[in-house]
């Protein structure tokens, strides 16, 4: 546990715990203390902490070639794109460095598309969230985020999620694109209907709109299908990817139908998509097709879904996710208090707003270490409870 002063900058709420090595599913702090990590980087680490084969790929690659700008190509970001392609089943692939700078690209797409079709419109979703720049951050939809940073750039438009009427009311001869996540993340871990990414979809489709997905969070693998998209049946117009994609090393990618690929000199990134976590991203996708870990995740996660919805813990409201991406919301803002019980009791997790405790843990987790948490967690919440702030 921490006691000494930072010079960063008190952007997180941070936990009060110095992690200094990972293995596996597990990490460890400076006093040696393990935790199983069901944080998982906020859905960063697919494969876990460490992994031999990611490992192997980095050092290689550090050996053989760091960076030389994207006025080059290199092989492993051609190997890369191919990849993606061939997953996703469509498109180009422009690389960034993170889910926001994806996000942003995919708006810049969107707007260089749509402008001239007066078209400049984007709808999206109240409680969603898309990144921290100017534009990703006008486009998600929680105002609190807004407010210190007024005026944002305009043009976005945000409807209730899994209203149809809504969606229906919004998506007009103005609208560019409907951007949504097919789980809010931040937003608290809400699964949007199949019916209503249906909506979309169809939506887009009759009025000559895009359908933008945020998969910063579902994307490789970790609802149980590489993109969430696929298990919905739901193909989008544009992609976006990160978390997940570098096993831990920061990268970002869009996938987008050919025609509306960027030109020369439209878009650039000095370290997208360089050589280093393009080969740690080759590394992932390889582990997860070798090792079969979508259907392992899709195992792990109903074990999970199911034993919290059983545990009957004190101060639950509701047990909802997709996969290894799942969100447990409690009765009122208690979410920290449960998370830092957790912790005391070997167990990493997030919060997705302050109601909601979220667990996104690697897609190797076992089914021991699920029962492990599952086993701890009902006394977790109860000490939560026990700190409650007394009303009034």
């Amino acid at each position: 546990m921490r006691g000494h002063p930072s010079f960063l900058m008190p952007t997180y709420a941070r936990y009060p715990v110095t992690l200094v090595r990972g293995e596996g599913m597990r990490v460890f702090d400076a006093q040696g203390q393990a935790y199983l990590d069901f944080a998982g980087g906020i859905a960063a680490v697919p494969i876990g902490h460490s992994h031999p084969a990611w490992l192997g790929a980095v050092e290689a690659q550090l050996r053989r070639l760091v960076h030389v700008s994207n006025l080059f190509f290199t092989e492993p970001q051609e190997a890369l794109a191919a990849r993606l392609v061939s997953l996703a089943g469509f498109g180009l692939v422009f690389l960034a460095n993170s889910g926001a700078e994806a996000n942003e690209a995919a708006l810049k797409l969107v707007r260089r598309w749509g402008r001239p079709r007066g078209r400049t419109e984007v709808v999206a979703l109240l409680g969603s969230f898309h990144g921290r720049t100017f534009a990703t951050l006008a486009a998600t939809g929680q105002p609190a985020k807004h407010a210190p940073f007024a005026p944002l750039p305009g043009g976005f438009v945000h409807v209730p999620h899994n209203d149809p009427e809504a969606l229906d009311g919004a998506v007009g001869p103005s609208t560019a694109a409907v951007l949504l996540e097919p789980v809010l993340g931040e937003g608290g871990v809400v699964p949007l209907d199949p019916d209503y990414l249906a909506l979309a979809r169809r939506l887009c489709t009759e009025r000559g709109a895009l359908l933008v997905l945020d998969e910063v969070q579902t994307g490789v693998g970790r609802t149980g299908a590489w993109f969430a998209f696929q298990r919905l049946g739901v193909e989008p117009d544009v992609v976006t990817l990160a978390k997940a994609l570098g096993g831990g090393l920061p990268i970002g990618a869009v996938i987008a139908r050919e025609e509306l690929a960027f030109g020369p000199g439209e878009h650039a990134s000095t370290f997208g998509g360089g050589p280093v976590p393009c080969a740690a991203a080759l590394a992932v996708l390889e582990v997860i097709e070798r090792e079969g870990l979508l259907e392992h995740c899709r195992a792990r996660g109903d074990q999970l879904l199911r034993g919290l919805r059983a545990a009957g813990a004190e101060g639950v409201r509701e047990v909802r996710g997709a996969g290894l991406l799942v969100g447990v919301e409690m009765v009122d803002e208690r979410a920290r208090r449960v998370v830092l019980a957790l912790l005391s009791r070997g167990f990493l997790a997030t919060e997705a707003g302050p109601a909601v405790v979220r667990f996104a843990p690697p897609l190797t987790v076992s089914a021991e270490d699920v029962e492990a948490l599952l086993e701890a967690f009902p006394a977790a919440c109860e000490e939560a409870a026990a700190r409650a702030p007394v009303p009034g």
